[in-house]
């Protein structure tokens, strides 16, 4: 009897719903990773996604009674678990559910953390009505704004869900395990089936790395040519001066730059495209809490890293028994829709084998359409020799790719 391991990537758009449905010897076993859509780039409604997911799960239970083993949400952004406020999940027993540690409200340094978030968010989406103009339309900077606070929000009604809390969850009681752990040991997590180990890399609980959110410049798909670097924020870009010029002591600057360093002071922002900037960094700030994890099905490894950015890449990558976690995976969901500040040049260049598996969850946001995929990195994908299908124009690959309309992609692998 052939074992097999498949992943099944679904088209919601821009956001991530993806599948993973062990058949070993007939054992079966399933984990849903994400269920959501940025609201400016759904491919369809995610009503419709989620009634396709548990529509494939009731098919394929033997009592017509859908079921997860294992949801993972790994983080809170809209674009991963806004799905999860549909009430059809009602009907579907789940077993467990994973989140990061920032939702857990009996820890205090995640309680700190995510009010923060939310407080940060609250604050950006007032400061933006504050500023609407007297004919109601925002001016695109604002509108992003508020989109990017709106995402980072945490959205209640599935985040409830999820944690079982407030009269919602799925059917019946499931247990919700908040990771990474404090000890080690428990994040290494055998399953209910035999054959699937967890690996939990990431996220990591050190505030300093949780802060690294953009990479420096030589770390992203961006070169000093590239029009795009415009966009790097100032502590990412390459020096034009050497550092010994620098002013380190603020009392010898004058007073109009002191101001200027405040610029992301949300209680101080200067300008429409200031504001931006602060929604771009909590967007950030709430990726690099992501559920960073490598399943292991009897050998073949699938790695999810979530949105992860460049704190979390170097906490996992820094680390020799992580970083030989990743570098043995056969299959990697590409971080944060191919964006540059995620999926560092280290991990497809150094790290990761040649001749892998990938997906790409991506659906247009014209926003973001000139930079998300960033196409450097797509290229050096493409130059080392790795199969990655992306979500919106998937293409079947006999033996190994089926291609089921404009719904799903799924990706096989065989277990030896």
């Amino acid at each position: 009897m052939t074992s097999t391991v498949a992943v099944r990537m679904y088209n919601v758009g821009f956001g991530d719903a993806f599948v993973v449905t062990v058949d070993h010897g007939g054992q079966m076993w399933r984990m849903l990773v994400d269920c959501g859509v940025h609201s400016q780039g759904r491919a369809r409604p995610i009503e419709e996604a989620v009634d396709a997911i548990i529509a494939d799960l009731t098919t394929a239970s033997r009592d017509g009674q859908p079921h997860l083993d294992v949801v993972v949400a790994t983080h809170h952004h809209a674009d991963h678990i806004l799905g999860f406020a549909e009430e059809a999940w009602s009907r579907v027993v789940v077993d467990e559910v994973w989140v990061p540690f920032v939702e857990d409200a009996t820890d205090e340094d995640a309680r700190k953390l995510r009010e923060g978030q939310h407080a940060a968010a609250a604050r950006i989406t007032a400061l933006v009505e504050g500023r609407r103009p007297a004919s109601g339309r925002l001016p695109t900077a604002l509108r992003v704004a508020q989109l990017l606070a709106a995402n980072s929000s945490g959205n209640a009604t599935a985040t409830d869900r999820l944690l079982g809390r407030n009269g919602r969850g799925f059917r019946g009681p499931h247990r919700v395990r908040y990771v990474p752990s404090t000890h080690p040991a428990e994040n290494t997590v055998a399953t209910a089936h035999p054959a699937v180990i967890a690996h939990v890399l990431g996220p990591s609980r050190d505030p300093a790395t949780l802060k690294r959110m953009d990479p420096p410049a030589s770390a992203r798909w961006l070169s000093l040519d590239d029009p795009a670097l415009d966009a790097v924020p100032a502590a990412g870009r390459p020096l034009l001066f050497n550092d010994v010029y620098a002013v380190t002591d603020p009392a010898t600057l004058d007073a109009a730059l002191v101001a200027a360093t405040a610029q992301l002071d949300l209680d101080d922002l200067a300008d429409d495209e200031s504001l931006l900037a602060a929604a771009s960094i909590l967007e950030n700030a709430v990726n690099n809490t992501s559920v960073f994890f490598v399943l292991d099905v009897e050998g073949t490894g699938l790695l999810f890293p979530g949105d992860a950015q460049q704190g979390a890449w170097d906490h996992v990558l820094d680390d020799p028994a992580a970083r030989a976690l990743v570098a043995g995976v056969a299959f990697v969901k590409i971080a944060h829709h191919g964006s540059g500040n995620a999926t560092p040049r280290r991990f497809v260049e150094s790290v990761l084998p040649d001749g892998r598996f990938a997906m790409l969850p991506w659906g247009l946001v014209k926003r973001w359409q000139d930079s998300i995929p960033q196409q450097r990195l797509m290229a050096a994908l493409e130059a080392h020799r790795h199969t990655v299908v992306h979500a919106d124009s998937p293409q079947p690959v006999a033996g190994r790719v089926t291609v089921h309309d404009d719904l799903w992609s799924e990706m096989v692998f065989d277990l030896a």
